[in-house]
């Protein structure tokens, strides 16, 4: 299994931050040849489900037997996972078996970390353009790493944004998908969900298609929802892009779930299962069947791709004795996702039993929005573990403590606890002796460790 050794070039490049501009991954990758041109791309922005539609479409892809690379952001349980290739049908299986396969091994990420430290001195050195961010470092990676691997078409997860994200120097994709929207990253990306919603549309290209989230079906409010479908029509026709909006009401109504932990739903007349759960996911495997379509995949593939498909940390059960819930959801809209969706997995049960929060977040997340839309779901919390994630972002935890007070007037059982493992450990050791719901949440920075650390805790009670 790859480990979770962070290449020695990204090392010191958090300090740099987050820099919107395409004039540093534009010299960086001219040094390395451009090799983002060799490869055609499925490319993916939004606030909310972005990872969840990048895995219906890899899925897809590869049930239609391509080689697929899948860059995703953050990584949850090793720095591998965020550069990944399925190869076809027979990858996509043994990935299904084992979420470490077909990641970036350490000596290709060396070598290629290598070849990105060279000309990112070069480029430095010469005064050709600033020092590039963390996050152009990985791309410029996962760029040369694709491009020698001869891949059939990679799947790139925006990282923040869109427009000005260093994804976005790619060309000619096969499709650009916008999954659901929502006021997140203010400070970077604007302050109304309009002008969030054009930095977004900043990666659609003439020539390519666009397949959309329906924003009748976001959850934002309902001036909201014009202004983003008159905001994406708007920009989609500055660059004649024809945009097709994804999502069906009647496939929400639609949903059921199965006895073995799945979903069903129809669209379009066709009957659809996937084991990643919850409502908002049908709007996400729609998002991606469209996208697919647009991409000429036959549909017995699709249908596969959407069956196949796996992402940890959303809305995962780990455990039913006592229930332990890891999910990365990290805003208001996530949250009543999230709250939603564990009502009906666990048919009803949730609402007003009492919960145990073990949360850590980013110093820039709406926490008192999370939790307002926890309480609107009845999620009922009665106790909290907050924790500190090991990023310079994080909110304290005992800062994030005080607004979970606020917000649920927490008195007898409310722990700061700055290391996220021993938090962890505290907080699921409770459940344990009282059998209160635990429901670890907050950062995707955090659930990973979260999440390796229950299962060890929990051992062969693992679902």
């Amino acid at each position: 299994m790859p480990d979770s050794k962070v290449p020695e070039v990204l090392k010191g490049a958090l300090q740099f931050g987050i820099k919107p501009g395409l004039e540093r991954i534009t010299e960086l990758m001219r040094l390395l040849g451009n090799p983002q041109d060799s490869f055609r791309s499925v490319h993916i922005a939004g606030t909310n489900g972005k990872g969840s539609v990048a895995t219906f479409i890899s899925s897809i892809l590869a049930s239609a037997d391509m080689k697929v690379g899948v860059f995703t952001s953050p990584y949850l349980e090793r720095f591998t996972e965020r550069i990944r290739i399925i190869d076809g049908r027979e990858g996509l299986a043994r990935y299904v078996e084992d979420d470490s396969y077909g990641e970036i091994g350490q000596e290709d990420l060396a070598r290629y970390s290598a070849m990105v430290k060279a000309a990112r001195d070069k480029m430095v050195a010469e005064g050709l353009a600033d020092e590039p961010t963390e996050f152009e470092l990985i791309t410029a990676i996962c760029f040369l790493y694709y491009a020698d691997q001869k891949i059939d078409a990679a799947v790139l997860e925006v990282g923040l944004g869109g427009r000005l994200d260093s994804t976005n120097i790619i060309k000619d994709p096969l499709v650009t998908v916008i999954t659901a929207l929502g006021l997140d990253h203010c400070g970077v990306l604007g302050n109304t969900i309009s002008e969030i919603t054009g930095e977004k549309a900043g990666i659609f290209k003439e020539g390519s298609p666009a397949v959309c989230f329906d924003p009748d079906l976001m959850i934002v409010p309902d001036e909201m929802k014009k202004d983003i479908r008159d905001t994406i029509l708007s920009k989609a026709g500055e660059k004649n892009v024809p945009v097709t909006f994804a999502g069906s009401q009647d496939s929400y109504d639609s949903a059921s779930f199965t006895s073995d932990g799945k979903m069903e739903f129809i669209y379009d007349g066709e009957r659809y299962v996937t084991c990643l759960n919850g409502k908002h996911q049908i709007g996400n495997a729609i998002t991606a069947i469209e996208a697919a379509r647009k991409c000429g995949i036959p549909e017995s593939a699709i249908k596969e791709g959407i069956a196949l498909a796996r992402w940890k940390s959303r809305a995962e059960i780990l455990s039913l004795d006592p229930v332990v819930v890891v999910d990365g959801g990290h805003n208001p809209q996530g949250a009543q996702s999230l709250g939603e969706t564990l009502n009906e997995m666990l048919g009803g049960e949730l609402r007003g039993k009492p919960v145990r929060l073990l949360m850590g977040v980013m110093a820039d997340k709406d926490v008192s929005g999370i939790l307002e839309a926890y309480k609107s779901c009845g999620i009922n919390i009665k106790s909290a573990v907050t924790v500190t994630p090991d990023n310079p972002r994080s909110e304290p935890c005992d800062v994030l403590a005080r607004k979970i007070n606020y917000v649920y007037n927490i008195t007898d059982d409310l722990e700061a606890v700055p290391d996220p493992v021993e938090g962890t450990r505290l907080a699921y050791e409770k459940s344990v002796r009282d059998g209160m719901i635990l429901l670890a949440t907050g950062s995707l920075y955090l659930t990973g460790q979260i999440r390796a650390t229950l299962k060890g805790l929990i051992g062969c009670t693992t679902i």
